[in-house]
């Protein structure tokens, strides 16, 4: 049996390695799993490079990074272009870090089993739909006993990348039936119900019979919440899962910023809710080492990071992509 050593080097009377640079980041709830699983890997590596990350939602970051109270931020949606000319560190990077699933999550016990359209999300996120045995879901539920109840709708409270990912995407394939916009946040009706983060959302679902929400693939599989099958541009019924958020990836264009935009894929096979994330940094940070030890950690999530995303139900990003991430973090100091 072959033993493998593995070494730790200790500094000065057997402590460990000191930090040298610390970065601060915050953002995105989506991606949070992602950066929980980069940062445990890179400081492995880079002991002398401490990172941390806190969420609150893309919203959240995009202003914690434009104020540059942060050294990087997350989000899963870039800057509308106003809030990004007032940016006060100045130029800046995306970088592409991960594909994930947009979960619809419900709780109806003893129903596993829910195919849903866009049109049909659409009418029950804007209150046009409010019973589960409504003709229009039973109509794409044959042979399933749908419950004489009304039906809760959850959503997210804070400035949220999901939320404008999945509002695009029923403003995309919903046949008209959406008419509540696309954005961060959007004016839900006063019927429904908010929770903070994709966990937040997460935890009433499953407190809440006859719930249906929207929050990334990651919290619904670790909450145990049951996920429907959402219907794709080829008229497949999918489940969100990791092969059905990669195949996609290939199919994906972006623009020479990387921004891209992965709705409604028209890979037959593909999961149509799927959103990409970011990260962003400076250009010209206002602490020098900062850069360097930030494009070491960035060049870490695209590289040997992306491995590690399976296990948290996330998709690598396609390897043009990468390629071209890359270059861009060649331009940080």
């Amino acid at each position: 049996m072959r033993v493998t050593a593995i070494a730790i080097v200790l500094g000065a009377c057997g402590s460990p390695p000191a930090v040298d640079v610390t970065l601060n980041g915050s953002g995105s709830t989506f991606q949070k799993a992602v950066q929980e699983v980069a940062i445990d890997g890179f400081t492995r590596v880079h002991p002398e490079i401490a990172v941390n990350y806190g969420g609150g939602g893309s919203g959240k970051g995009r202003q914690d990074f434009a104020d540059q109270v942060v050294d990087f931020a997350c989000t899963d949606s870039p800057f509308p272009p106003a809030d990004a000319a007032k940016a006060k560190g100045g130029e800046f990077i995306y970088v592409p870090t991960a594909l994930g699933a947009i979960a619809v999550a419900y709780n109806l016990p003893g129903i596993r089993e829910l195919n849903v359209s866009a049109p049909v999300l659409a009418k029950i996120f804007s209150r046009q739909i409010t019973r589960w045995d409504d003709p229009a879901i039973a109509a794409e539920n044959p042979g399933v006993a749908l419950p004489d109840r009304g039906i809760v709708v959850i959503h997210r409270a804070d400035g949220s990348g999901t939320t404008e990912n999945f509002t695009r995407f029923l403003e995309q394939a919903g046949d008209g039936a959406w008419t509540l916009g696309s954005a961060s946040t959007v004016q839900w009706s006063s019927e429904t119900q908010a929770g903070m983060g994709n966990g937040g959302v997460a935890q009433i679902v499953q407190g809440t019979e006859g719930a249906i929400a929207y929050l990334d693939h990651s919290d619904a599989r670790a909450s145990g919440i049951t996920c429907a099958r959402v219907k794709n541009r080829a008229g497949h019924f999918i489940e969100p899962t990791l092969e059905s958020v990669t195949t996609a990836g290939p199919g994906i264009t972006f623009d020479d910023r990387l921004i891209f935009d992965a709705l409604d894929s028209a890979v037959p096979d593909a999961y149509p809710l799927i959103a990409g994330s970011w990260c962003v940094a400076y250009l010209a940070p206002k602490v020098a080492a900062k850069g360097a030890a930030l494009e070491q950690y960035l060049t870490y999530v695209i590289t040997d990071g992306q491995p590690l995303l399976a296990e948290i139900d996330y998709a690598p990003i396609p390897a043009a992509m990468r390629e071209r991430a890359l270059a861009q973090l060649g331009r940080l100091p």
